[in-house]
């Protein structure tokens, strides 16, 4: 045989299309030519796959190898295209059988010694070779999170030298079986912090309960040093756990990051709390090859910006339009890139640049210049906004404050999440319109209730439909199947920034 083809797959974004590596070894003076748009990384595999070919007892043919990567037009990166290459160079010159490469993929990157060394993006790869009915080989550092892809036939390989015993089926590699994720437990969530932590703070503890059982976005106004951040850090601790589907997501994004993920705590929500200096690339995503930002890490789980008018304006709209979506594309002049980005934001503010906005250190005007660093579409997507005062006097020697635990909360947050996945299939915050005139109908009373309580507080369709959600979320809390008077008025209390601004442009104008 004089030419082999192997399968493999590239990476753009989160798909991984099949590529299809020719080699054909002719007559002529020796050399190696790789061709297919073939980025540098793969391209300098030939002294890899030389050198590993060569210290692995096999002989590297001396003659003229050329390898195809098809498709041409398909940009292909990284040095996971070692493995087949040398696959395809070692079934061409007959040094390993190739009848039954055809039902193989492969992905790898070889240490000159033979040796496979862990890839990114294995996730997405064997995805795509499950659907492709084929058998993925991979480095044994990747096989076992591979193998949380639900029916992937994966097997791990540890050096190059294993190929032939395994084709000559002398030594089969091994298979690498299918383990289905844990449900978290209170174990897993020992590592989390406890809401029990927190001292105080009745009205920011239940707007946080009903931010996760909900899917609201979270805004925590208040002066510095009321538990802000502290509270926020807690919201992991009662979010219920991913589903298997969710979770598989969550790992494809952060695999091709090449961020660690833990395998004890799988079903667990990421939590992603970038620096306010971030830029808005660092946010969406971005890169000549794009590739994921915090938001998109923060998938099905939580994106914490504290200190919120200190990121800059431009930054904060970027994420207007995800923020609606639940996905992000990055364009570039040869492609885009989209990138899903459905998760859940919580921020903290102090009320004005000197942190107290009663502490007659600055004017109504210079408070609302501070507050007009949010622009006014950012703050209408953010469902709830609770002002978070100061601790009241006493409150530190009072030994019987609310230590309700975070697991008790969870308990209640994880059934208020079914009620609303048996109803509607997805949490409150993600309803449409449509779906609100069905699960969310109020009598004529309350309707006109509402929206007189919208035309006083100036606020916005999106708002209204906002409050609606909310309401819903209370409801489902005390497992009431219709929404309420005291329902409607206690989501017309989470309003504190619209309630402030209204009060500056007041004192102003006076």
């Amino acid at each position: 045989m004089t030419l082999a083809s192997i399968y493999t797959r590239a990476r753009i974004g989160l798909e991984s299309p099949l590529v299809s590596i020719e080699i054909h070894l002719s007559a002529g003076l020796p050399g190696f030519q790789i061709v297919g748009l073939a980025e540098t990384s793969v391209k300098e595999s030939k002294n890899r796959v030389r050198s590993a070919i060569i210290n692995c007892g096999f002989e590297f043919p001396s003659k003229k190898i050329i390898v195809n990567l098809a498709p041409a037009d398909l940009p292909k990166e990284g040095g996971h295209f070692d493995l087949p290459i040398a696959v395809g160079i070692l079934a061409a010159s007959d040094q390993i059988p190739g009848n039954e490469l055809d039902h193989y993929e492969f992905a790898g990157e070889l240490a000159l010694s033979g040796e496979l060394r862990a890839i990114i993006g294995e996730i997405p790869i064997a995805i795509a070779s499950r659907d492709s009915k084929r058998t993925l080989v991979l480095p044994e550092a990747n096989a076992q999170l591979a193998s949380r892809v639900e029916q992937a036939t994966i097997i791990a390989m540890r050096h190059l030298e294993q190929l032939f015993p395994h084709f000559a089926r002398q030594q089969p590699l091994p298979l690498i079986s299918y383990e289905a994720p844990e449900s978290t437990n209170d174990d897993q969530h020992k590592s989390i912090k406890d809401i029990a932590d927190v001292m105080g703070q009745p009205l920011a503890k239940r707007a946080l309960e009903l931010a996760a059982a909900g899917s609201h976005n979270l805004l925590f106004i208040g002066p510095p040093g009321t538990g802000k951040t502290m509270l926020a850090s807690r919201l992991p601790g009662i979010l219920p756990p991913m589903t298997t589907s969710e979770s598989l997501e969550t790992a494809a994004i952060h695999s091709i990051c090449t961020t660690a993920i833990n395998n004890q705590h799988w079903l667990k929500r990421p939590f992603r709390a970038p620096h306010h200096t971030a830029s808005s690339a660092a946010l969406v995503g971005g890169g000549s090859q794009p590739v994921p930002g915090e938001i998109s890490l923060a998938h099905n789980g939580v994106l914490f910006l504290d200190e919120l008018p200190e990121y800059d304006r431009k930054v904060l709209d970027v994420l207007r339009e995800p923020m609606e979506s639940g996905e992000v594309t990055i364009s570039r002049a040869m492609h885009k890139t989209t990138y899903p980005a459905k998760f859940q934001l919580v921020a903290a503010m102090n009320p004005s640049p000197t942190g107290f906005y009663l502490d007659k250190r600055s004017t109504p005007e210079q408070i609302l210049r501070y507050l007009n660093k949010l622009s006014g579409p950012f703050l209408d997507r953010i469902d709830i906004q609770l002002e978070v005062s100061r601790l009241p006097k006493g409150m530190w020697n009072n030994s019987e404050h609310n230590n309700e635990t975070s697991s008790t909360i969870r308990s209640r947050v994880q059934n208020c999440r079914e009620i609303q996945l048996a109803r509607q299939g997805k949490a409150n915050a993600y309803l449409t319109s449509p779906e609100l005139k069905l699960h969310c109908y109020l009598n004529d009373a309350d309707c006109e209730f509402l929206e007189l309580a919208v035309e006083k507080l100036g606020l916005s369709t999106r708002a209204h439909h906002k409050l609606l959600k909310i309401a819903r979320t209370i409801a489902d809390l005390k497992a009431e199947p219709k929404i309420k008077r005291e329902h409607l008025i206690e989501a017309l209390s989470y309003r504190a920034m619209d309630r402030l601004i209204q009060h500056l442009t007041e004192s102003i104008s006076c």
